[in-house]
C-alpha cells in the first residue's frame, strides 16, 4: 500500500508540474457547461468569490477538473479556451474566449472519464457558463475538445480586500488580481504590527489569528511568478468586516 500511494503521489506531482512548465503554450483538454438560468456561473464556489458578478468574473469564469485546480491555487488565473477538431461543434474559425478559474470540478469516479466522468483525474477539464461555452461551440454539443493556455488576467482597478472573520480571526478574500491573477502568498500589517503572513484558508481567502482591529492595514501579495506587490494603508483604521477595499494592480 505505502508503494501505492507512494506511486500516485509521483505522478500527481509529475503531472502538475507539467502543467505549470508549460503556461503560455497551447495544450490539450475538455469543456462542458452548467445550465444556469442566466447563462452564468454565480454560485459561492470553492475559490470563495461569491457572486462573481459583484466581483466582475461573471459569465466569464470555469470551474477547473483537480489537475486544473491545485488545491484552489489557481483560483484567479486566467485562460484562453478555443474549441478544437470537432467540425460538428466547434464554432466556424476556432473563437477563443478568456475565462478565470473561480470553482473546482469535482470527480465523479462512479462514472467513465469519457462519459460523465469529465473531472475525474487526471484528466484536465473545464466546466464553463453556459454563456461562455456559446461563444466557442455548439451548446447541443454535451462535450468538446479543445486548447487552453495560460494568460495575463486584465482588471479594471486595484485587487479588492474583502474583510471577514472576528477579532481574533481575521480572514480576507482577494480578487480583480491582473496579470498572473494566482495568488501563492499574501502578508498583512497594521499600523501597531510587523508584517504578519497570512495562511489560506480555502481559495482565495487568507487568514491570521491576530486582532488587527481598529488600524489601517497593508498587504503585500505575491503571485506564482514570484511578483510582490504592497498596497499600504488599504483600509483605514475604522474598518469594518464585510467591507471591501482596494489597493494597487500587477503592471
Amino acid at each position: 500500500m505505502g508503494a501505492l500511494k507512494f506511486t500516485v503521489l509521483y505522478l500527481i506531482l509529475l503531472l502538475s508540474s507539467k502543467v505549470t512548465s508549460n503556461v503560455g503554450e497551447w495544450q490539450s483538454a475538455t469543456a462542458t457547461y452548467t445550465k444556469e438560468i442566466d447563462g452564468s456561473i454565480i454560485t459561492e464556489g470553492a475559490c470563495g468569490y461569491g457572486d462573481l458578478h459583484k466581483i466582475s468574473y461573471g459569465k466569464y469564469s470555469a470551474g477547473l477538473s483537480t489537475m486544473l485546480f491545485n488545491k484552489g491555487s489557481t483560483c484567479g488565473a486566467c485562460f484562453e479556451i478555443r474549441c478544437v477538431d470537432h467540425i460538428l461543434w466547434c464554432l466556424q474559425g476556432s473563437p477563443s474566449v478568456i475565462l478565470t478559474a473561480t470553482d473546482f470540478c469535482p470527480p465523479n469516479y462512479g462514472l467513465s472519464a469519457d462519459y460523465g466522468g469529465w473531472c475525474n483525474f487526471p484528466k484536465e477539464h473545464f466546466e464553463m457558463s453556459k454563456a461562455a461555452f456559446s461563444e466557442i461551440a455548439e451548446l447541443r454539443a454535451d462535450i468538446v475538445p479543445i486548447q487552453y493556455k495560460r494568460v495575463n488576467c486584465e482588471r479594471t482597478g486595484g485587487l479588492r480586500f474583502t474583510m471577514s472573520g472576528s477579532s481574533h480571526f481575521y480572514q480576507a478574500l482577494i480578487t480583480n488580481v491582473g496579470l498572473d491573477g494566482e495568488v501563492v502568498a499574501v502578508k498583512v500589517k497594521g499600523s501597531r504590527t510587523g508584517w504578519i503572513p497570512m495562511a489560506r484558508n480555502w481559495g482565495q481567502i487568507w487568514q491570521c489569528n491576530v486582532n488587527l482591529t481598529g488600524q489601517p492595514l497593508s498587504f503585500e501579495v505575491t503571485t506564482s511568478n514570484r511578483k510582490a506587490l504592497t498596497s499600504y494603508n488599504v483600509a483605514p483604521a475604522n474598518w469594518q468586516f464585510g467591507q471591501t477595499y482596494e489597493g494597487k494592480q500587477f503592471k
